[in-house]
């Protein structure tokens, strides 16, 4: 498994390299003068401003010493300092938020992680119980009634559900309301009182002993997470149930009865272990969307993470902020992916021997 891990390793920069190639080659589909106009505000009064980018940053130079400036940046003639270059972490500057795109992502990762960490709880454990009860009681109600779940759950667009809990829990039963924090545990939270150490709101406040604020914030990923969590279910039980049912049915399981296992030692032992293998393939990829940030869940519920910032980067043609964001989810994949390629080799020993 060491060596298949250490192979996997060997493949990152290259990933990485490749992902750095597509952004950058999306970039080339506008003109120079276009890209110059995603760095200064009001071209048609400043057309020598204009001219002064596109020299300043290389626009008009050959391809491959655009995509070095691009990745190391480029050495202003006037101060001799280095500006630009995504491997310095400088990924340009979002019009939408009038801050440094990486800001932007320090800002609102952490909310979307948080989002995704409490979701993945219901998400994948939920989904995975469902999918094998229903399977143990093939074509009994129980069946019927979780593929019946797993079916409407599967047709409901996602806004159309986000904006039905809302109305029901929010609007109706003032139960959970949508944002990140209410007014006044916001105000506590950016006090000097508030000691920021994860920055995910549920977890400082609980080290910080803020019960009151924990509840708040909680209270406030509730009906995202019911919403993320109902349509994710609809995809993980039906891979799930399918899994189970197919390896309930190979004779190596039948052998296990006949020896007199207990049913539940059967499923524990024989049963999950190899039905989990295709099953870890749809968590890693729900995992991927849930850190990329749920762009429509986090609009609906006006949840300030990075899929409602990418949103409102997209329909202001904010397109540095967009390409900063594609360029980081990129990330994301990649490294996501390599974990659930080490999780294979942890639960399939055939990969662990190959």
């Amino acid at each position: 498994m060491t060596q298949y891990i250490i192979r996997r390793l060997l493949l990152l920069p290259l990933l990485l390299f490749g992902v750095t190639i597509l952004i950058f080659g999306m970039l080339q589909f506008l003109s120079p003068a276009e890209r110059a106009a995603l760095y200064i505000k009001d071209i048609p009064k400043n057309p020598e401003a204009l001219e002064g980018v596109i020299r300043k940053y290389g626009l008009d130079k050959p391809i491959y010493v655009q995509y070095w400036n691009w990745m190391v940046g480029t050495t202003d003639p006037v101060t001799g300092k280095t500006v630009g270059g995504v491997l310095r972490g400088d990924l340009g500057y979002s019009r939408t938020s009038s801050e440094p795109v990486v800001d932007l992502i320090a800002q609102r990762f952490p909310a979307t992680l948080e989002l995704a960490l409490w979701s993945m709880i219901p998400i994948i454990f939920g989904g995975i119980w469902l999918g094998v009860i229903a399977a143990i009681n093939h074509n009994k109600w129980i069946d019927q009634v979780t593929r019946v779940f797993s079916i409407i759950g599967w047709s409901f667009p996602t806004f159309v559900f986000g904006l039905l809990v809302l109305m029901i829990f929010y609007a109706q039963l003032q139960w959970f309301p949508p944002g990140r924090l209410s007014d006044w545990a916001n105000a506590v939270v950016r006090s000097s009182r508030f000691h920021r150490y994860t920055y995910l709101v549920t977890v400082d406040a609980l080290l910080n002993g803020r019960i009151d604020i924990f509840w708040d914030a909680f209270r406030h990923l509730i009906l995202p997470i019911i919403t993320l969590s109902y349509l994710s279910w609809a995809l993980l039980l039906r891979v799930t149930r399918s899994s189970v049912l197919e390896v309930l049915r190979q004779n190596y399981v039948t052998t296990a009865r006949a020896k007199g296992l207990k049913e539940k030692t059967v499923i524990r032992r024989h049963v999950l272990p190899n039905a989990l293998i295709p099953v870890a393939t749809i968590a890693g990829f729900t995992v991927i969307g849930l850190l990329n940030g749920v762009v429509i869940t986090e609009t609906v519920f006006n949840y300030p993470g990075i899929g409602s910032a990418a949103a409102n980067a997209a329909l202001q043609l904010d397109v540095v902020t967009v390409l900063g964001l594609t360029l980081f989810s990129g990330v994301i994949i990649i490294l996501t992916n390599l974990l659930v390629d080490i999780m294979y080799a942890v639960i399939d020993p055939r990969v662990r021997l190959g």
